[in-house]
């Protein structure tokens, strides 16, 4: 007799400090206290001490979006992502800054990336003689997108252009939201084309570069830090539905999400896949749904994309199917939920101004 077996959970989607380490230098660089807005948003500025520190994925949204909302600077996030690059990454940093061409070096980037970032998938993908490194995020019931996507960009720019050098250029940079009312912050920093309202976060660039040598070639260094890495890899674990919804996230936008091409990515049949799937208690249907309802709420929340560019989007055959779907899962239409989203944001772009007035005053209160 078979035994049942527990399902598992999903574990917590986490992200290292390290990737935000930047948010009190910005918050000071504005002119705030970061101690004071910290303290107002829950969290300590001995949390930015050591990168190494874990926060989760949703609460670093959160704080996110409440310094942009405090400073009333709608770019902080691409502020925070402009002080980051290879440096940021520890030992994936240097695997990746050690590895023999910048094809290499990418790869190791998004096959590692998840022992800094949780919620979220990078990829790298070749069509036509141009690159695309890419970032979605899968993490459910999180804000401010806008905000983390922004400053991923402006990392992995960093992070491109010190591997290729200064004479690298995008051909292209992509936003998953709407076009902001000031974009020359963005066009300062990137100096190339920007395209918003796009399917994904992405860095287009010459497929070229992906064979661009990288002088600091070591083999002995880069076998070190690969143990290193593939020890830390086994310590903290990564369950396998969870692997598969970062492959999702990207495989539904670039139109490669059926389960055969998604088993065939991790070297197996459809049906192992669905077992393996089916002992952590969940199904490939299941996380298809979830990462179509996660990208559909990105779309909806942060774009003026209409339904039925959506429901193109994520390979449905009419709105109308699009529109069921999405009614199944939130009780509701995908229009009705764009407005109740927008009037929620309204509301708590409101609330969070009088709370900030209460929390200047009890704070200079007690200082």
């Amino acid at each position: 007799m078979r035994k049942a077996q527990a399902k598992r959970k999903p574990r917590d989607a986490q992200v290292r400090v390290g990737g935000a380490l930047a948010i009190p230098g910005v918050l000071r660089s504005l002119g705030f206290d970061p101690a004071e807005v910290l303290a107002e948003a829950g969290f300590a500025l001995e949390l930015f001490d050591d990168p190494n520190n874990l926060i989760s994925f949703a609460a670093r949204s959160r704080l996110l979006a409440h310094c942009a909302a405090r400073t009333g600077c709608p770019h902080f996030g691409l502020l925070v992502g402009q002080q980051h690059g290879l440096h940021s990454l520890g030992l994936v940093g240097l695997l990746v800054k050690y590895s023999p061409n910048v094809k290499t070096a990418l790869h190791n980037l998004v096959r590692y990336m998840h022992l800094h970032v949780r919620g979220a998938a990078y990829a790298l993908t070749v069509d036509g003689g141009v690159a695309s490194l890419s970032y979605d995020i899968y993490e459910r019931n999180v804000e401010a997108n806008d905000q983390t996507g922004d400053g991923a960009v402006a990392a992995i720019y960093n992070v491109v252009r010190e591997l290729c050098g200064p004479e690298w250029r995008p051909v292209e940079v992509r936003f998953a939201h709407s076009k902001p009312a000031d974009v020359g912050p963005f066009r300062r920093f990137f100096r190339v084309p920007l395209r918003f309202e796009a399917q994904q976060y992405a860095l287009r660039f010459s497929a070229f570069w992906l064979n661009h040598r990288l002088p600091d070639t070591d083999p002995e260094l880069r076998h070190l830090l690969r143990s290193q890495i593939d020890m830390l890899v086994a310590h903290h674990g990564d369950d396998f539905p969870d692997q598969v919804r970062r492959v999702l996230h990207t495989a539904l936008v670039t139109g490669h999400a059926r389960a055969d091409q998604i088993a065939m990515l991790f070297s197996m049949h459809s049906r192992s896949l669905n077992r393996r799937l089916n002992a952590f208690g969940t199904s490939f249907r299941q996380l298809l749904d979830e990462s179509r309802f996660a990208i559909a709420r990105q779309m909806l929340a942060d774009s003026t994309m209409d339904v039925g560019g959506i429901a193109e989007l994520l390979d449905y055959a009419a709105p109308g199917v699009f529109t069921r779907a999405f009614r199944r899962w939130s009780g509701t239409t995908p229009a009705q939920w764009r407005a109740a989203h927008k009037a929620r944001t309204t509301a708590r772009v409101t609330q969070q101004a009088a709370a900030h007035a209460i929390a200047r005053r009890t704070y200079r209160g007690r200082a």
